[in-house]
């Protein structure tokens, strides 16, 4: 872990949140959303600029990761429970508002907050994923997107993906991150801080009962289909998981929304890009 952060721990929603955090105590808040299979590390790069501009930088593990509260039941990982997480979070750190930054699953929430929680969300930063109703309509049309989503059927079987993904000290998953992204996005420090973070016990099945909770559906509050408050996406055209036409489809759908293509970037543009990322964050958020 790198030291120069602060350690906290933050209770809400009734769980216990680990997380990083940098920046003036008195600054406007920003929230920074890892996704799978990440955790809190995976802002590392960009946080120290974002502290230097005087952002309250805060980037927990979410449920069921890390060093953060693993519920047990699957049901406990609807999108509904992942973005109250989130509003609790603001809470608790004294605040009324918040802006979010959000990469892949972290992404996924910060659309679901932007679009039924604009009363403690000012403006959201998506990275690297489409918005849940869009990608959902992409699926069924396209099959190019169907055959790349395929590991999100195979994570609905119990046990054995955990069994899969745990051996030889995690191997698939570090090739996974290896594999998908550009040389040197993950350094061998990483990936030693991401091992000793899936070992953590109930880890590995909280990280994956976030895509089993999706055959449940969401108790979402009834909304406009529009996302109302500014909303700027950034997407990895060579993303290996995640067709770039579902970005112009999910910002259609925002009153205030821009993307920003990275041609020649891959999924993970926070370890891939960090200077122009945190150059087109710092443009985009309030300060």
């Amino acid at each position: 872990m790198t030291p120069d952060f602060e350690q906290l721990s933050i209770a809400a929603n009734g769980l216990r949140f680990h997380a990083l955090a940098a920046g003036p105590v008195d600054g406007p808040l920003l929230l920074m959303l890892h996704g799978f299979p990440e955790t809190s590390h995976g802002w590392t790069r960009l946080m120290p600029a974002l502290a230097a501009a005087g952002f309250r930088v805060v980037a927990p593990d979410q449920r069921g990761i890390g060093l953060s509260s693993k519920p047990e039941a699957i049901a406990a990982y609807r999108i509904d429970h992942l973005a109250a997480d989130v509003v609790a979070i603001v809470h608790a750190l004294g605040r009324e508002r918040a802006q979010v930054v959000g990469h892949d699953w972290g992404g996924a929430v910060a659309w679901h907050l932007a679009e039924h929680h604009a009363d403690v969300v000012e403006r959201a930063a998506i990275i690297d994923v489409p918005d849940g109703d869009t990608f959902k309509r992409y699926l069924r049309r396209h099959p190019s997107q169907l055959a790349r989503s395929w590991y999100m059927l195979f994570f609905q079987l119990p046990r054995l993906p955990e069994a899969l993904l745990r051996a030889r000290n995690f191997e698939r998953l570090a090739n996974a991150l290896v594999g998908t992204s550009r040389p040197g996005a993950f350094t061998p420090d990483d990936l030693a801080t991401y091992r000793a973070a899936w070992a953590q016990p109930g880890a590995l099945t909280g990280m994956l009962n976030w895509y089993r909770a999706l055959r449940l559906g969401g108790q979402v509050p009834p909304g406009s289909g529009r996302v109302t408050i500014p909303v700027r996406l950034l997407w990895g055209d060579r993303d290996h998981a995640l067709e770039h036409a579902m970005a112009e489809a999910s910002i259609a759908r925002c009153d205030a929304g821009e993307v920003f293509h990275f041609p020649d970037a891959t999924h993970w543009l926070p370890r891939e890009e960090p200077e122009r990322v945190t150059a087109l964050l710092l443009g985009f958020l309030r300060r």
